[in-house]
Order: C-alpha cells, then sequence, then structure tokens
C-alpha cells in the first residue's frame, strides 16, 4: 500500500507557528481553541490580516516547526509495512524547500530522499491512501482521502477524519 502524508499540520506544527509569531508581532497569543473551524488570520484584527498572511513566505517560517505528537513513531511503524511518501504542496513558499527537508533528514531519517515529494498541486499523486488537513488536497486525490484534523478543518465533514496519530495507528493496524 503506498500512502502519501502531508508536512504542515499533519507532521509539522505550523499553527503552533502562527500563534507564536502573531504573539511576538502584536502580543496577543491565541489558543488552538479560538481558531476551531477558521483560521488565525480570519480572527485577528483587519489592520494584522495581511501580515499574517505573509508568514509562511519568510524565509524563518518553516524552520525547526515542531513535530506533532506520535506523528514520528507512528510513521515508523507504518514505514516498515507500508510504502510511505511525504508529500508537501512546498512549492507555494519557495523558502520552506531547504527547511522541510533538513526538518525530515532531522525528524524522520527513515524516509529517504526519493520518497519525499515537493510539489504544488497533490494531484499528480498516484496511491492509495493521502493524510492531509486541506480539502483541496483530498478532494483531487484518487486515492482514499483522510482528513487529518487541524483547527481550519474541524468543521469538514466531506472526509474520514484521524484527529491525531495514534487513530492513524489504529485505522492501519490490521491492513497489509
Amino acid at each position: 500500500m503506498r500512502i502519501f502524508i502531508d508536512m504542515d499540520d499533519v507532521i509539522a506544527d505550523a499553527v503552533g507557528r502562527f500563534l507564536e509569531w502573531y504573539d511576538r508581532d502584536f502580543g496577543k497569543l491565541y489558543t488552538r481553541e479560538e481558531l476551531a473551524g477558521t483560521r488565525l488570520y480570519n480572527i485577528v484584527p483587519e489592520l494584522n490580516r495581511q501580515m499574517v498572511k505573509q508568514y509562511p513566505f519568510h524565509q524563518d517560517f518553516f524552520k525547526e516547526l515542531p513535530v506533532i505528537e506520535n506523528s514520528v513513531e507512528v510513521i515508523k511503524e507504518l514505514n516498515d509495512r507500508f510504502e510511505i511518501f511525504i508529500a508537501s504542496a512546498a512549492m507555494e513558499f519557495p523558502y520552506s524547500l531547504d527547511h522541510k527537508n533538513a526538518w525530515l533528514d532531522k525528524h524522520f531519517p527513515f524516509i529517504p530522499w526519493k520518497r519525499r515529494i515537493f510539489c504544488g498541486d497533490k494531484s499528480v499523486l498516484r496511491g492509495d491512501v493521502l493524510i492531509d488537513d486541506h480539502d483541496f488536497n483530498l478532494s483531487v486525490f484518487q486515492g482514499r482521502p483522510i482528513m487529518f484534523s487541524s483547527c481550519h478543518n474541524l468543521n469538514d465533514t466531506k472526509y474520514e477524519r484521524v484527529n491525531n496519530w495514534l487513530e492513524v495507528k489504529k485505522l492501519f493496524a490490521n491492513e497489509k
């Protein structure tokens, strides 16, 4: 079985970076609960929205993002049984490529470079499963789309959903 796994907000905590940087820049620390069903730029004062939208284009935004809990251990187990690829739409953020690759080297060294896909459009992916946090990626995937819960997608009910990596582990426990 070939499984594609997204990076941001699936294995790397980009939401945490948005919250951290907003607090740094504006002195207000929003919580993940305040982001339920939306994105940070939708709830901040209008004056700050454009700056928040530009965060991922900053050279250091993707540098050393925190790892999503249990992702390393579960993906390592899945990698022993399945063909695992990391698939990130990194082309949208040119500065992210080097940081994402270095991040994978550090936290997921068991995923070789040949199984790291940095693309612009995930409709090119051909496999059995895509675990992603975005409808626009899941909707164009030809295999089994699985939505990984993140603040912004909590109201989306179109897809099979997992809330964390222990649920992913359980979901694939009997698969071969």
